[in-house]
This record gives structure tokens, sequence and C-alpha cells, in this order.
């Protein structure tokens, strides 16, 4: 008679060692779940971001019976670029509604680009004295300035425009591009003033040798080194003031002055305003910043990380 022995594995010991293979397995099996985490989180956060938009010139490129059917349609169905050409004063009809946005268009262009060259100049001469000169209570004027990053913009609205009001500029392109300038000038500085702490002292010191001021080395040598953190704040400051609708909204009353996110929220109420004709009237207005800072983004991020970096 023949006696089979069957050969049974013993457990691990508790404090045995795992086996090589599975040493090897276990952290790149972390890193799958890292990365899996990580792209679900990527895709989140676009679709919550883009989505909106994609639905707004997907309104905008149909006719309003397409627009209003159900089930909805994730594509336009019929495709129409019949809103675009009202818009833009292609057709006859709505060219009145056509030359309206055309204006606050203009405006919302003349208050950022006004805001921005305010502020820009202004930040330039204010960053520089702080990174560069000595005067009494510097550190405290400067905190002074940076603390009011902190302060809720709305909290200034009534008193800025009550101010303006006294000095009879409500309703005018100046009242808009001040309170821009007073809103935009302490980010601006604070990203100037790191611009400018970065740039060697050196070459400033060569140019005062030569005898020349602190204009002239301001200008002359600074600016042109500087250039792409002033480009960045430029850009920053322009597309903060194409966004603000409370503020002007507050201080004009009539399409002279009012920039384009006022007017297509004032004709959001109105019926006689096709749907369609709206969402084109949104995708425009977002167009315009979404162009500058996607054709100009290397500007800003040059321009920011270089002047984090000393």
């Amino acid at each position: 008679m023949t006696v089979s022995v069957t050969r049974q594995h013993s457990p691990a010991a508790p404090g045995a060692r795992p086996r090589p293979a599975l040493r090897r397995l276990r952290p790149a099996g972390r890193r799958s779940i890292r990365l899996l985490g990580r792209t679900l989180s990527v895709l989140v956060i676009l679709l919550w971001s883009l989505f909106p938009l994609y639905w707004a010139l997907n309104t905008s490129l149909t006719t309003l019976s397409g627009a209003e059917s159900r089930p909805a349609h994730l594509v336009p169905a019929p495709f129409s670029i019949a809103s675009y050409q009202q818009l833009l004063g292609v057709t006859g009809s709505q060219s009145g509604f056509a030359s309206q946005f055309g204006r606050s268009l203009l405006n919302a262009v003349i208050e950022s680009g006004g805001a921005m060259v305010l502020t820009i100049v202004i930040a330039v001469l204010g960053a520089y004295a702080f990174a560069r000169m000595e005067f009494l209570f510097k550190r405290t004027i400067f905190v002074s300035v940076l603390a009011t990053l902190l302060l809720p913009a709305y909290a200034t609205l009534l008193p800025l425009y009550r101010i303006m009001s006294s000095l009879h500029l409500v309703n005018t392109y100046l009242a808009v591009i001040l309170v821009y300038t007073s809103g935009f000038l302490p980010l601006a500085t604070w990203l100037l003033f790191n611009y400018f702490s970065s740039v060697p002292k050196s070459l400033e010191e060569a140019a005062f040798v030569d005898g020349a001021s602190w204009l002239r080395t301001l200008v002359s040598i600074v600016i042109p080194v500087a250039l792409p953190g002033i480009a960045a704040a430029a850009i920053i400051t322009f597309l903060l003031g194409w966004a603000q609708f409370l503020f002007p909204l507050v201080l004009t009353s009539d399409l002279s002055s009012q920039p384009v996110t006022v007017v297509v929220a004032a004709l959001n109420g109105q019926r006689i305003v096709p749907f369609t004709l709206l969402m084109a009237c949104g995708v425009l207005t977002a167009a315009v910043p979404g162009i500058v800072a996607i054709v100009l983004n290397r500007f800003i991020i040059s321009g920011v990380t270089s002047g984090a970096v000393k």
C-alpha cells in the first residue's frame, strides 16, 4: 500500500518579510491609484469650469426652437450662426441691438485699458520706490498698501460713489477708470515690487556711477529688464477690469459709458431679445479675455514666476 503525503505550506511567520515581487507591485499600485485620482480631479474641474461655456456656445449656434427643444441637444441642432450675424450687424434685423453691443464693447476696452495704463504707471513708480529707496515709514506704508487687499472690494462701493458724485464724474469713463485703478493698484504694486527686488543692484549702481538719476535709471535700466513682470501685471489688470460688474453698474447709468458686462446683464430680463442672441453676447464677451489669456499666457507665467524667485 502506497501512502501519498501532501505537503502543506505553513503560514508565514508574523515578522516575515513579503516577497520581493509583492514589494515591487505595491508602490506601482499606489502610484496608479494616485494618478487615477489626479486624472479624475482634473476632469471634474474641467467639466465644472468649461461645460457652462460650452453650453452657451452650443445654444448660441442654434435656432430659438432648437434651444427650447426637449430633450436638449449636446450639439447644435439645427446649426445656425444667425445670432452672431445679428449681433455683428451682418443682417438688417436687430441692427440697433448690434450697435448697442458694439458700443458697450468699446466702453469696456476704454475703461479696462485706461485703468491698466494708469495702474501700471503708478505701480511701477511706487514698487520701485519700495524696492530700492529708503524713506521714513517705508515698511509701514508698504504694509498699509498691501493690507487693502484684505478689505472686501464692495465695502468701498458707496464711499467711492459719493466721491465721484461730489466730483460730478458719475457716468463717465474717468470715474470707472479711477475706481478700477484704486482697486487694482495694491496687487500690481506687490507684483512689481517682487520683480524689482529680483533685479541685480549692480545694473543700477553702474548707472549711478555714470551720473544717472533715480528716474533715468528706472526708465533706461530697470524697466527694460523688468518688462516681463510689467507685462504680467498689465495683463492681469486688464482682465480684472474686463470682469467687473457691480462697480460700473453703480457708476454708470446709460450706454455712453456702460461696459459690456452691464449691458448683457440688463438685456437678460428683456423678452424682446432672443435667448440664443443673449448666449452669443455672453460667448463674445468671454472670448475677449479668454483670447488675451491664452495668447499672452507665457508672459503672465514668466512675469509672475520670475519676480517670485530671487
